[in-house]
């Protein structure tokens, strides 16, 4: 909401719209009291000039152009400017992990003061431990935002719902503007923005700007017992402080977002601790004294099939993405076959395959597109899926697709209306529309994989992800569309084993990328640490034989179309060999589609209570915990 007060306020500015005259009597920033105490009182007599990142510390210097710096920020409609001579200046939290004592009170002061539901927190404790009696260690971690240098949440977001602001350098995130993809929870380390599955929208830690405003830190810092969290103009350090750290045990790597958060943690640890969730991590101790996340074999090296975990709420991004590719693939064939090879294609129109395909792809094509809108907490407004064309791969992707699905229907509808009328512009037009369709569906591919190359979730960031999409395109595509071709082709009683052999090849090119990539893949896991790492020790054992039974169909996929393409048996043999390639491929490709949405692992910080803990979670849908709302675990509405 305040960001979107902003919005409006410069808006009006730049119209010359002098805004109505607001009571601020009736409608203070935030209320203060008399009896305020100091440690509660913003205080930072000393600012340097860059942080560490070399990032300008003074935000006005940042700015575009000319930019009031007494700017209101219209906090409940209220035009009055804080007097804080370091408004414009970059803030940020300080934690001193030596003095937290894990009471949470940070937390009920937060979540009090937003009025959040049970289900959702901006800020969180988890916490870390190590060692052995009588030497046991436990170190704990509050969390919230951390109004990043380089906030991935905003370039993330496809409705531009997230603004950072001159004023403190807050991150301020509109819940109104927001459609809840969720996509900002993927690309945030921190797991700083929350998604509400009721409300179908997501929420974060706002800075407390209403506070700041009128001189006073933070909810959770002024509530915090221990005098673990402060707050100020970063790179300072508090009264009886001496670090000002960037890293901490459990804390992700800043270097993905320049945080603007500083640790101290003086105490000494053990040579590795461990989470105490359910997440396979734990983090060791190197030569220079940083911990990094490695593995920790908590479920044993069993290996299970787990089907039922397969499902989540990605099924209908499981369903899109696969129906996508395949529609994309076959109708590239459809068009494009003729050109390459017209003996082999050459009888397409004697077999009426045509428009019956056409109209499928359309179906397939919308039918996912709707998918993907009931994926969002709030459908009606998927509209907004393209507002950052400029930084979102989300709203690219969006862009890509909506244009191919309209090139679809432009070459299906001229195509139809040319087999009437016969006229050579039409024709010419229908080419046209077939060609832009082509080429936004390349380009839609293209951004559908960047979506998934995120520095927050290892086990996507990797070039896998493009030879999986671009061969399952091939492969699923060429499944859909041989398989209308064989029944048409046998119909009308023409020969077609020389445009399944083809067919099948352009398969097998799929396939062949598909499992190059994964092979890549599992090899670069295997000689890596962290949470890729631990989502490959998932893979092969929550997982495991699920995994290897993927891994065996794609190989006996192969083969047959290899098959297929190499030798041209009786009508019947072939039939039955191609029958069972496309049984064997759609199970490799759903399987691993699902795979690979519930095996990923996040760069979140340790959570040990309640729904931060995706074992407390499962515990509570279990034995039906999670039908009781003051638990804070509710099902996934959207």
């Amino acid at each position: 909401m305040l960001s979107m007060l902003t919005k409006v306020r410069d808006r009006l500015d730049q119209m010359g719209v002098e805004p109505k005259p607001v009571n601020t009597e009736a409608r203070p920033i935030f209320p203060t009291r008399e009896e305020e105490q100091g440690y509660a009182k913003l205080f930072d007599p000393k600012v340097e000039e860059a942080n560490r990142y070399g990032q300008k510390i003074d935000l006005l210097d940042l700015t575009e152009g000319a930019f009031d710096p007494g700017r209101s920020m219209m906090i409940n409609e209220n035009p009055s400017v804080g007097d804080n001579p370091n408004r414009n200046k970059q803030h940020g939290f300080h934690f001193t992990a030596d003095n937290c004592i894990g009471c949470h009170a940070c937390e009920a002061a937060c979540s009090e003061k937003n009025e959040n539901p049970a289900h959702i927190a901006f800020r969180s404790v988890g916490y870390v431990e190590g060692g052995t009696y009588p030497d046991y260690k436990r170190m704990n971690i509050s969390m919230a935002c951390n109004h990043c240098d380089d906030p991935v949440c905003l370039k993330g977001c496809p409705t531009k719902a997230y603004t950072k602001h001159v004023e403190y350098g807050a991150v301020l995130q509109d819940p109104e503007t927001c459609f809840g993809c969720g996509y900002c929870t993927w690309v945030c380390p921190y797991n700083a923005p929350q998604l509400d599955p009721i409300e179908g929208q997501v929420s974060k830690c706002n800075m407390c700007v209403d506070r700041l405003e009128v001189g006073l830190k933070p909810a959770c810092v002024s509530a915090c017992l221990g005098n673990a969290l402060n707050f100020g103009v970063i790179e300072n350090t508090p009264e009886n402080r001496e670090q000002v750290e960037t890293q901490i045990p459990g804390f992700p790597d800043p270097s993905i977002t320049h945080p603007n958060i500083r640790f101290q943690q003086t105490k000494t640890l053990p040579e590795e601790m461990t989470r105490t969730d359910v997440a396979p991590l734990k983090y060791h101790k190197t030569e220079d004294g940083s911990y990094r996340s490695v593995v920790d074999e908590k479920a044993g090296i069993a290996r299970s099939w787990n089907l039922k975990r397969l499902s989540s709420r990605e099924n209908p991004l499981v369903i899109f993405t696969l129906a996508t590719q395949a529609v994309i693939g076959a109708f590239a064939l459809l068009f494009l076959g003729p050109v390459f090879a017209p003996e082999a294609f050459g009888g397409l129109e004697r077999s009426g395959v045509t428009y019956p395909l056409l109209f499928t792809l359309i179906f397939l094509q919308g039918g996912g597109l709707f998918l993907s809108t009931l994926h969002l907490g709030k459908p009606m407004r998927f509209y907004r899926g393209f507002n950052n064309l400029r930084w979102s791969p989300v709203s690219r992707e969006a862009l890509g697709i909506a244009m191919f699905f309209a090139g679809l229907c432009g070459y299906t509808f001229v195509s139809l209306v040319n087999e009437w009328l016969q006229w050579s512009m039409l024709s010419a037009l229908a080419d046209f529309a077939a060609v832009f369709a082509l080429v936004a569906a390349v380009i839609g591919l293209y951004f559908m994989h960047r979506i998934y190359r995120i520095k927050a979730r290892p086990f996507w960031n990797h070039w896998q992800v493009l030879t999986s999409f671009f061969g399952t395109t091939l492969s699923a595509g060429g499944m859909l569309f041989g398989l209308f071709a064989a029944a048409a082709y046998g119909l009308t009683g023409q020969h077609v084993a020389s445009l399944i052999s083809l067919v099948a090849g352009v398969a097998l090119l799929g396939l062949l990328a598909e499992g190059l990539g994964l092979i890549c893949h599992a090899k670069y896991l295997n000689t890596e640490q962290g949470e890729g790492a631990a989502a490959h020790y998932v893979q092969w054992t929550t997982f495991g034989k699920t995994y290897l039974a993927r891994n065996m169909m794609l190989g006996f996929s192969a083969l047959l179309a290899l098959t297929l393409f190499l030798w041209e048996p009786n009508s019947w043999l072939m039939a039955t060999v191609a029958v069972l390639t496309c049984l064997l491929m759609t199970a490799a490709l759903v399987a691993g589609r699902a795979l690979f949405y519930v095996l990923v692992i996040p760069t979140t910080m340790p959570g040990a209570f309640f729904w931060k803990n995706k074992g407390f979670e499962e515990h509570a849908r279990d034995v039906g915990l999670a039908n009781m709302p003051q638990v804070g675990v509710v099902p996934d509405l959207h």
